[in-house]
């Protein structure tokens, strides 16, 4: 596993479309100094489905406690929204 895998890490949203997602959960990682790489996002009827893979190289904060403030943002604005390192989200779709 290189360094950069370990810095890189995937994020999952999903819940009701609405006003804002991606700006306020955006705010959320700009607070943290953590980089969006690449994202993209759809909507499938009234659902918004949103994939990010982020840099956290730079971050003020771990994992363990971006993902607490994450999932506070989550139920604030009625959204799922998970994240797990590059290595650990490979790791669980291997065969």
């Amino acid at each position: 596993m290189n360094t950069k895998e370990q810095k890189t890490a995937v994020m999952t949203v999903v819940g009701n479309d609405a006003v804002g997602i991606i700006a306020r959960i955006s705010g959320l990682l700009f607070q943290h100094n953590v980089n969006i790489k690449d994202i993209t996002q759809t909507i499938l009827e009234d659902t918004f489905t949103m994939i990010m893979m982020v840099d956290l190289s730079s971050a003020d904060i771990d994992i363990k406690d971006l993902s607490e403030e994450l999932n506070r943002l989550g139920s604030e604005i009625h959204l799922s929204i998970s994240i797990w390192h590059t290595d650990l989200f490979h790791a669980m779709h291997r065969i």
